[in-house]
């Protein structure tokens, strides 16, 4: 099992909004960076383990937890002439964009923001830290299980 962050911008989708859809399964979508594309295609597999961070806000922070699933399928909306992430050069045959369904699995009790991270040597090399614009991302055991920990409110 892989484990991952997943970055969103709370007034756009958030984790609670996850938590309100049936049975807690949302698809993510609309991702339009290579990298992030690349590790949602080739890397993130069903029943992978997704630290869900709120970006863009007062507090960014990992606020809760997500499983993987279903593993990646092209973006619909990379088809749709009327979605923002509608993608010309892409084609059913070539799709260039991808996507995950994750399902919602918890909500810390206390968010660790990234500033708390940042302050944590035990974290010092997480890619939000080294690479923090990047949507998806690796995140190793270690790292996950003291996340958990630090939003369970477990020092």
């Amino acid at each position: 099992m892989n484990y991952w962050l997943f970055k969103s911008e709370p007034d756009e989708y958030s984790l609670s909004d996850l938590q309100g859809e049936p049975g807690g399964i949302g698809r993510w979508d609309g991702i339009r960076n290579y990298q992030a594309r690349n590790f949602l295609r080739d890397q993130v597999e069903e029943g992978d383990g997704v630290l869900f961070y709120h970006s863009a806000c007062k507090v960014p922070a990992v606020v809760g937890t997500a499983r993987v699933a279903r593993a990646a399928y092209p973006d619909p909306a990379q088809f749709d002439p009327e979605s923002k992430y509608c993608d010309p050069k892409a084609s059913t045959d070539k799709p260039r964009w991808y996507c995950v369904d994750i399902q919602w699995q918890s909500a810390f009790a206390h968010p660790v923001s990234l500033k708390a991270i940042k302050q944590n040597p035990a974290l010092a090399e997480m890619v939000l830290v080294k690479q923090g614009r990047l949507s998806i991302q690796p995140v190793t055991s270690a790292e996950w299980r003291l996340i958990e920990k630090l939003g369970a409110g477990s020092d």
